[in-house]
């Protein structure tokens, strides 16, 4: 398998590349080192010492630029040896860097990052798949996604995922009308997602992402339903983005366009309905 940038990288650690893919069942993409960790968290729960489901996960940028003590060469070094760190400790059976930088990916370069991503997916064929959602707030996110689907779009119908999940990192999905969410459970010890999140050192130091990320999977478990008890203990939330993929006229626009109305209909209607009850 070839990439497009020189430094990109393809680590399995329990065997060689081609045969870790073709286990996948569960595949993360997303744009920067940790980001698999936060949003793909359910799928590498999922297949946390089970025999029948394994885990891989693709990096898409070099991570240059974020922010950290180091900067540079050095920060693209430590990143994806942070990466490959969590790999080992996460239990994935591969992680792919890609190296893209991400001013490229968010302009003409994301062609070059779609024919990687199209190899992937195509070697892997995963049942289950996690990138980032349509309302992200970080563009290199967003980027990423539309190279994705655009990836998932060449692909024919019986070779795509079974389920496609877009789901939080910058910026929460609880907005979202009930009926339009997809509540992700992960299910693990307490200390294993902080724990994931800790070998990115580079990023930590100055961010708690640990701490944020198992703070917001609690949230989301607990508030998610104000008359239920907890159906679990940590809880994802992702948009199901098999639409996108099944019509490629569905534009990201149109796609939170709908979301939003839907969002702010229900939030006027409930408001009117209680005025309208004053005595």
């Amino acid at each position: 398998m070839k990439f497009s940038r020189s430094l990109a990288d393809a680590h399995a650690p329990g065997g060689d590349l081609a045969t870790a893919l073709s286990s996948t069942t569960h595949l993360g993409i997303g744009a920067h080192a940790d980001d698999l960790e936060i949003m793909a968290f359910p799928g590498i729960c999922a297949c946390r010492g089970q025999n029948n489901l394994h885990f891989s996960g693709v990096v898409a940028t070099d991570g240059a630029g974020a922010p950290s003590k180091i900067s540079g060469p050095e920060l693209v070094k430590a990143r994806m040896g942070e990466q490959k760190q969590a790999a080992v400790l996460g239990g994935y059976a591969a992680v792919i860097q890609l190296a893209h930088p991400s001013h490229e990916i968010r302009g003409p370069g994301r062609t070059s990052l779609v024919s990687d991503l199209l190899q992937i997916l195509q070697a892997a064929r995963p049942k289950a798949l996690y990138l980032h959602n349509p309302a992200d707030r970080h563009e290199t996110h967003l980027a990423v996604l539309l190279a994705s689907l655009e990836a998932l779009r060449q692909l024919p119908s019986s070779a795509r995922p079974v389920e496609i999940y877009g789901c939080e990192v910058w910026g929460d999905l609880d907005w979202v009308p009930a009926d339009k969410i997809t509540r992700l459970p992960c299910p693990a010890p307490a200390d294993f997602g902080p724990s994931l999140l800790r070998v990115f050192r580079s990023q930590v130091a100055g961010k708690r992402y640990d701490l944020a990320a198992a703070g917001r999977r609690r949230a989301q478990a607990t508030f998610g339903d104000a008359y239920a008890a907890d159906q679990a203990e940590e809880v994802l939330l992702a948009l199901d983005l098999r639409p996108l993929v099944e019509n490629p006229k569905l534009t990201l626009v149109d796609f939170v366009s709908n979301l939003t109305g839907e969002f702010q209909k229900q939030t006027l209607d409930r408001i009117r309905r209680l005025e309208s009850a004053r005595p």
